[in-house]
């Protein structure tokens, strides 16, 4: 029974910050993080935009490629790790935007960056079980960075909405796998407005580690090599690591730039290799075979190979592309503006 993605959707805030423009106000060398990072600006989202609200935009365009009626959705999870609401679920919002309540399962799900590969999992999981026809998974967040923290140079913000199924496929699953221990590189307690890193985890025990077991694992499994695949797809904390562990894996540079979207979005945690996948389907061809690995700290990753059908061609044009949203008339922002969008600004009364 073939299953796999029937309708792919992403949203991108117009607004964006510079990392010259961050690196100005505390005084650092623009130039060394450009160069360290591979970044040259960031998303950012409005005041009245969130997890859910970007989610909502991003699964509209995924039902419509899929074509299908959205009360038919029996399950749909948001994954993420900047959720507007301590206790309330983002996914009851976005299911009663769609239109899929009230017969319908629903879950937030964390696991740091990679909550939304999470959330695909899950979903199609469900569906090649039998469960029911129709699954959604949604990797969305906004951007989390303490003022002056590299993480303020690369969080950024975005969603990635995934459709899955049995009929009107654009994208067939060949295989899946995961790989996770506990190596604790990056976290968020309870009442702390902004997470923390170990920095020096951050590369070889945590990235690194996970991502290249996992692929290790699902070229294994697959018993392929990367010369079999037309697109790759790592996640993207910056614009060096997916770099370096696609090079590792054997993958080219034309194989992995289509999918690389640090140079222009900087990282949207939990929706990274997401994302990457809605700008590979966006231009991917029948018969193209996708790799993809994401990445999460705690940690991490889950492995995913795809086959695109001839169907991608009919219902590419039924919404924006991700690169197209990136290349949109963006809206630049000075530090100030960006500081009060992200409430690190707040006053007294607050």
């Amino acid at each position: 029974m073939e299953v796999g993605i029937a309708g792919w959707g992403a949203y991108v805030p117009r607004h964006r910050i510079r990392l010259e423009e961050i690196a100005r106000v505390w005084g650092a060398d623009a130039k060394a993080f450009a160069r360290g990072l591979k970044l040259r600006e960031k998303s950012v989202p409005a005041p009245d935009q969130d997890t859910i609200t970007m989610s909502v935009e991003a699964a509209r365009i995924a039902v419509r490629r899929a074509g299908i009626d959205p009360a038919g959705i029996r399950a749909l999870y948001v994954g993420s790790e900047s959720h507007p609401y301590a206790v309330k679920p983002s996914g009851t919002v976005v299911a009663e935007a769609l239109g899929a309540t009230p017969d319908v399962h629903c879950a937030d799900l964390e696991f740091a960056c990679k909550a939304g590969s999470e959330g695909m999992y899950i979903a199609m999981a469900l569906v090649r079980a039998g469960e029911m026809d129709w699954a959604m998974g949604i990797g969305a967040d906004t951007s989390q960075g303490a003022p002056g923290d590299a993480l303020e140079y690369s969080a950024s913000a975005g969603a990635g909405a995934f459709l899955f199924g049995r009929d009107r496929l654009v994208a067939v699953s060949e295989a899946t796998c995961a790989y996770m221990t506990d190596t604790p590189d990056f976290w968020r307690r309870e009442y702390q407005f902004y997470p923390r890193h170990a920095g020096r985890f951050t590369g070889e025990p945590a990235y690194f580690k996970h991502v290249l077991s996992c692929a290790r694992i699902l070229m294994e499994k697959t018993g392929t090599k990367a010369s079999d695949y037309r697109w790759c797809i790592f996640h993207q904390p910056n614009g060096k690591f997916p770099e370096r562990a696609a090079l590792e894996m054997g993958f080219t540079k034309e194989q992995y730039t289509q999918g690389l979207l640090c140079p222009t979005l900087g990282n949207t945690y939990s929706g990274s290799s997401p994302m990457g996948l809605t700008a590979v389907l966006d231009v991917a061809k029948p018969g193209d075979r996708i790799f993809m690995v994401s990445y999460g700290s705690g940690s991490g990753s889950d492995g995913f190979t795809w086959r695109v059908t001839d169907r991608i061609d009919e219902v590419r044009g039924l919404g924006p592309g991700t690169r197209h949203q990136l290349e949109d008339h963006p809206v630049y922002l000075e530090y100030g503006t960006y500081a009060k969008f992200r409430g690190k600004i707040r006053r007294a009364a607050e």
